[in-house]
């Protein structure tokens, strides 16, 4: 006689609450049922719930709250790292509300590290900017940015809370040169605070240089939540 094997209990429960998302009987933001009552209705552990809920929070179908609970996450955005284009109007284009915080604008001194990537001597000015956009208030993106001011001589007089640096710097040089590398990383405490992310949460990091008419024009990396933001792009080989 064959040996029935039962599923484990919290693969049952990650089923139980992935097929209330895809019906969409429980929609994007909605507060699932808590741990204590998981336990109650599926007559098991503390830690059997826990495991469920940490592997779908790190797949980014919830978002775990500490002290509020656990909520469904939104539909992640994709990014494409093939091309630039504003993150406002990605985020527009898929339905979100987009806002922005402008943590920092001014104008510095190239340390040597930096004025290596921007292909100056050390301690040349340069713009920089550190700015966090938002989808539903929930923070999407972290762009630490450093600008050429030959390049950009108005940057630091914009409104980044109404434009996105990209668009700007897109409307004043349209023909340009980059370069986009992609890695993942758990990123600096400050980071984490902006972004509003606990310590163990992963980001995917884009960094970019761009070039105008051979001259470095931005150098700039920018953070991605691991479980709120994909990067992907499309294209066909020749």
């Amino acid at each position: 006689m064959a040996t029935q094997h039962r599923q484990p209990v919290y693969k049952t429960i990650k089923k139980y609450i992935l097929e209330r998302i895809q019906k969409e009987e429980w929609p994007a933001g909605t507060k699932i049922p808590s741990e204590a009552e998981l336990v109650d209705r599926f007559n098991t552990s503390r830690m059997t719930v826990n495991r469920a809920m940490r592997e779908l929070s790190v797949s980014g179908r919830i978002i775990r709250r500490q002290g509020l609970g656990s909520f469904v996450a939104r539909r992640k955005p994709q990014s494409s790292f093939l091309e630039i284009s504003s993150i406002a109007d990605e985020i527009r284009k898929r339905g979100g509300n987009y806002s922005c915080e402008v943590h920092l604008l001014c104008k510095e001194k190239a340390a040597p590290a930096l004025s290596q990537e921007m292909e100056i001597k050390p301690y040349s000015p340069v713009y920089h900017s550190i700015l966090v956009h938002k989808n539903e208030g929930v923070p999407i993106q972290l762009g630490d940015r450093y600008v050429c001011p030959e390049i950009a001589p108005g940057f630091l007089e914009q409104d980044f809370t109404t434009m996105t640096p990209a668009e700007y710097l897109l409307e004043i040089a349209p023909e340009y040169t980059a370069e986009h590398i992609v890695e993942a990383l758990i990123p600096e405490s400050w980071i984490r605070d902006l972004l509003d992310i606990n310590e163990s949460e992963p980001c995917l990091v884009l960094r970019r240089k761009t070039w105008v008419k051979g001259r470095v024009a931005t150098f700039g990396s920018f953070y991605y939540p691991g479980s709120r933001y994909s990067l992907g792009g499309r294209f066909t080989a020749a």
